[in-house]
């Protein structure tokens, strides 16, 4: 059985938080900024994250100043826009010194354009022109994911060389496992892991020990896809490139945990019609109206579904049974239809589904479809029939059931493949579709049968 029990860091944030609170509630704003002060970045962006939005504001206004920036990345879009709005230029220049160009880029994206020229305009030289080479590109690529703090050596150079170069700097960019080994135009070309550097001979040369068979990210290729290079290959850091080789920057482990976080959390909200970035504590104004939206679109479905059953009222009202047993006919094929949507889904999100596989996931889901629908509809045919004493019942639900649960497994299986060929994404509008089809058909099968045969 799973072990729903509370972690231990959900105990201590909880128990954090209810001590802030109550000092907050005594009045004592020193005594919480004493408690902030022995946290760590990410625990307090932790507890900001679980605090309504005025104990939030409280809160904000009480964390040094020395830590600001980097309880602001630490927190979900949604939070770090409301508190941005609260700060003037000179605020957010100075919450986002000393932060990675990616960082940067990713919180001047949640101000309006003005705003960000603002913010632009008040930085250093050095930090705008390297956010500004972020920027262009869309948070969800490569891209937008690298940081532009590299260390790039030329293949010609001696290894000693190279050593005395990096002890000139007083720190490397954290999470450094490798140098870039870049020509005169800054084209990639290989690797120079750090191990290799500290254990060759200082008399060879870069390009004597350098790594050349692993592959630059280009900019523009999909953070996902980002992270199953990572997963599969188990990088520390990676190059990205532009479309002729030349270095932009590198991608580091920790970005790819956020996107991996991001998009587990994207397929948990979508399949409630939300979005991934969803506060937790954002007001019922704010709330009340993105659930409405796709609250609507299910009544529509269900609308639809209901517009079915009245086709065939007059059957209804002769045969009482069948207003029974007619939500077992959907809901079998709802939940036949899901387990396949799930499945097709998460392959398609790793990478393993595509053109010349998908017919023989079609066929497998098809065939599992049929031998579920067999099983299932033979059980419910015989207490169909023992219930209410009548065959022709029992034969309706086993044909309606069969029928629903075969096609629940090809909607499972085609659906995910149509949605993202029409650019929609299948995690969020997958469901609701498949249940529009498996509520009609189910309906339509089992109504239909039974007007033919009480007709």
């Amino acid at each position: 059985m799973p072990n729903n029990a509370p972690t231990d860091i959900e105990f201590r944030t909880q128990s954090q938080l209810g001590e802030l609170y109550a000092a907050l509630d005594s009045g004592t704003g020193r005594e919480v900024q004493r408690m902030l002060h022995t946290l760590s970045p990410q625990n307090i962006a932790e507890l900001l994250e679980s605090s309504p939005p005025r104990i939030r504001q409280l809160l904000w206004k009480l964390i040094d100043s020395d830590v600001e920036g980097e309880v602001l990345q630490e927190l979900p879009d949604e939070v770090q826009a409301q508190i941005l709005a609260t700060m003037d230029t000179d605020e957010m220049v100075a919450v986002m010194e000393g932060l990675d160009a990616d960082d940067v880029a990713d919180l001047l994206q949640q101000l309006p354009e003005r705003v960000m020229g603002e913010v632009l305009s008040a930085m250093s030289e050095n930090d705008r022109q390297r956010v500004e080479r972020v920027l262009p590109y869309d948070e969800e690529t490569a891209g937008g994911l690298m940081d532009t703090d590299t260390v790039s050596v030329r293949p010609n150079l001696p290894l000693e060389v190279v050593l005395r170069y990096l002890r000139r700097h007083e720190r490397l960019p954290e999470s450094t496992d490798s140098l870039f080994v870049v020509n005169r135009r800054d084209q990639f070309i290989g690797l120079l892991p750090l191990t290799k550097l500290l254990t060759s001979s200082p008399n060879a040369t870069v390009r004597e020990v350098m790594t050349t068979d692993v592959k630059p990210i280009p900019a523009d290729m999909p953070d996902a896809e980002v992270a199953q290079l990572f997963a599969k290959y188990d990088w520390i850091t990676a190059p990205v490139v532009d479309g002729e080789d030349r270095l932009l920057g590198r991608i580091t482990i920790d970005d790819v945990v956020d996107v991996i976080r991001e998009d587990a959390d994207h397929s948990l909200m979508s399949l409630a019609g939300l979005d991934e970035e969803e506060d937790t504590f954002a007001p019922i104004i704010r709330t009340a109206p993105r659930r409405a939206v796709w609250l609507g679109i299910n009544l529509l479905t269900a609308l639809l579904a209901s517009w079915v059953i009245n086709l065939f009222q007059g059957t209804i009202d002769k045969v009482v049974a069948l207003a029974v047993l007619m939500p077992i006919v959907a809901s079998m094929g709802g939940v036949a239809g899901s387990q396949t949507l799930t499945v097709v889904i998460r392959g398609m999100a790793l990478g393993q589904i595509g053109r010349s596989n998908l017919r023989w996931l079609l066929s497998r889901e098809l065939g599992t479809g049929a031998l579920n629908g067999i099983l299932w509809s033979a059980v419910m045919g015989g207490i169909a029939a023992l219930w209410f004493g009548d065959w022709r019942i029992a034969v309706i639900i086993i044909a309606a059931m069969l029928i629903n649960l075969i096609t629940a497994a090809v909607a499972g299986a085609i659906l995910p493949v149509v949605l993202r060929a029409l650019r929609i994404d299948p995690a969020l509008a997958g469901g609701v579709a498949l249940t529009t089809v498996t509520d009609v058909v189910g309906f339509l099968s089992f109504l239909g049968l039974a007007t033919w045969f009480f007709a």
